[in-house]
């Protein structure tokens, strides 16, 4: 007979990590080599929900929990033990918990790359190894709404099918598959057309952005406009039946156009533009407890408004992000704390907006949201992974993040410290390019200046050629940079053909890009003609090498668009 239904993921995990030969039994099991023996329990004695409890002797091994995902995370424990030991386990007692209940991490796929499902199905195996127990996919337009096509029709959206398959899947693994649909702000492809352009709070765009400039497209829905909500609805009605999980999480971050100069402006003058967010928010939550779901949403908004948190319905879930290393994790907690209102800590991979990511900024990011979200008592830790600026860096950018996030996730005080590369090598997927990941991760703190949410090496692709770089940067840094770059790829593994090591590869092209770039631009040459034609040919063969490494891991769809932002920064 098989195994129990609790046990099942447990022994289906184990079953790939001993390989041919695993033999099972109800409850027990047992290895192909030798007489010891495998024993899963469920027993109601272990500490607490998700933790486990294993003995290894001389003559067996048993796991407890009281739960399936407890003897899931065992599993998990005695498939890394198998993978570091050889298969000669230790003798040893080890009892384990974690430290937040939900674990998890959010995938741009919006920002413009929807990952084909293999990569998908791979990356949920891979989280749920390092004991993820949440998993989002952020939308905007990525989802095949029946009626909506005109939206979507370029983007190679995810199908219904393919989502239903993706939570069956994820449920096998203890995860679980969180629908995620932005209600309210960044619906710029929306209101790009004609058919939804009347739902826009600012139909001719320009609303001012926090960190300088403009918006120059509507971005936000028109929360007087009853219209906004029945779009809602018919978004909510299609894309919520293919999951089985009961929360929801419908963002509502960044309303930048919703300042008082827009269709409701009036509303916004007589009652402030926070009573306004809030009453459309609560809106949006009648409609998503009438479909069976727990609302989950962006904290930004209602927290600069800290007089109005005690009115967000108490079976909301805040969601509390920021992405820098000094995000105010500690007060956010504290107010949403008092408030009574459940809450996650939601720090990000930065990768994105990077080319090579920011190593620095991610270790101190993500740890400052564990232990602040200990201290306030969050429910949850979400490591967030965007796609702004045309998605440009490989997914092995973000591995650090993911693998750092989950060990803070799961024992916040105990992995602070952890041996970072290694543990992607290991466990994340970096198959041996952990420590180069991580190295030129860093190398933003060698250009000579310093932002927030992107590296200025970054901006020297994305951003036009003639701008003023910042005083810092100089041929002379940006050369070290292209120095340090020849050392890590010098150091890489022989092996070129993974795709972990074309990935890193094309980080390295990125980067050397955009300091040529930036050298010709302070060295007075971009316009001389042999420099246009170097740069011109650089250019070139990074775009090819752009698309080649993009369809890796992607699908086609929002790929031309990704390559319009590279071009446009070569203007």
């Amino acid at each position: 007979a098989g195994a129990p239904a609790d046990l099942r993921p447990a022994v289906s995990l184990l079953r790939r990590a001993l390989g041919p030969g695993w033999q099972e039994s109800g409850a027990r099991a047992s290895p192909p080599a030798g007489d010891s023996g495998l024993a899963f329990r469920i027993v109601p004695q272990v500490a607490g929900p998700q933790s486990y409890r294993i003995r290894i002797t001389a003559g067996g091994v048993c796991a407890e929990a009281q739960d399936r995902a407890g003897l899931f995370y065992a599993a998990v424990t005695l498939a890394q033990l198998i993978g570091v030991s050889g298969g000669a386990l230790p003798v040893c007692e080890i009892e384990d918990a974690p430290d937040f209940e939900a674990r998890g991490v959010m995938l741009d796929i919006s920002r413009d790359k929807v990952p084909t499902m293999d990569t998908l199905f791979g990356l949920v195996d891979m989280l749920a190894g390092l004991k993820v127990n949440q998993f989002q996919l952020y939308t905007e337009h990525t989802f095949a709404y029946r009626g909506h096509e005109a939206v979507w029709r370029d983007a190679s959206p995810m199908t219904p099918e393919e989502i239903r398959e993706l939570d069956a899947y994820c449920r096998e693994r203890c995860v679980e598959l969180v629908p995620n649909q932005n209600s309210f702000g960044h619906l710029e492809r929306w209101l790009a057309l004609p058919r939804y352009a009347p739902l826009a709070e600012l139909p001719q765009g320009g609303a001012p952005l926090p960190w300088g400039g403009v918006h120059e497209r509507p971005t936000s829905l028109c929360p007087t406009d009853p219209r906004s909500l029945a779009l809602l609805e018919d978004l909510y009605d299609q894309l919520l039946p293919n999951f089985t999980s009961r929360l929801f999480n419908v963002g509502c971050d960044e309303t930048f156009d919703l300042r008082g100069e827009g269709r409701s402006a009036a509303q916004v003058r007589a009652r402030g533009e926070g009573r306004v967010y809030l009453d459309f928010l609560k809106e949006i939550h009648a409609r998503v407890t009438a479909r069976g779901r727990r609302m989950a949403f962006w904290g930004d908004i209602i927290i600069r408004h800290p007089e109005l948190v005690r009115e967000v319905p108490r079976d909301a879930l805040a969601l509390e992000w920021g992405y820098e290393a000094d995000h105010p994790f500690d007060a956010h907690g504290a107010l949403f704390a008092a408030s009574g209102l459940p809450f996650y800590v939601c720090p990000g991979t930065s990768s994105w907006n990077s080319l090579a990511g920011r190593t620095a900024n991610m270790r101190a990011n993500l740890a400052t949201a564990a232990e602040n979200g200990l201290r306030h008592g969050a429910c949850g830790y979400l490591v967030t992974d965007w796609g702004d600026g045309g998605h440009w860096q490989p997914l092995a950018v973000s591995l650090a993040g993911y693998v750092y996030g989950a060990a803070l996730a799961w024992g916040a005080t105990r992995n602070r410290d952890l041996g970072l590369a290694q543990a992607m090598d290991r466990f994340g997927g970096a198959q041996g390019h952990g420590d180069a990941l991580l190295r030129l991760g860093d190398l933003y703190l060698r250009c000579g200046a310093l932002r927030g949410n992107a590296s200025e090496l970054f901006l020297l692709l994305a951003k036009p050629r003639g701008r003023a770089l910042p005083a810092g940067i100089t041929a002379d840094t940006l050369r070290d940079v292209l120095g340090a770059a020849d050392d890590i790829e010098r150091a890489l593994p022989a092996e070129q053909a993974s795709v972990v090591g074309q990935e890193v590869r094309h980080v390295i092209r990125l980067l050397r890009a955009a300091c040529h770039r930036g050298v010709a631009l302070l060295d007075g040459t971009i316009d001389a003609p042999v420099a246009r034609t170097v740069l011109a040919s650089e250019q070139e063969a990074l775009m090819a090498a752009h698309a080649s490494v993009w369809r890796l891991r992607n699908r086609e769809g929002g790929l031309s668009d990704s390559l319009a932002r590279m071009e446009r920064g070569n203007k």
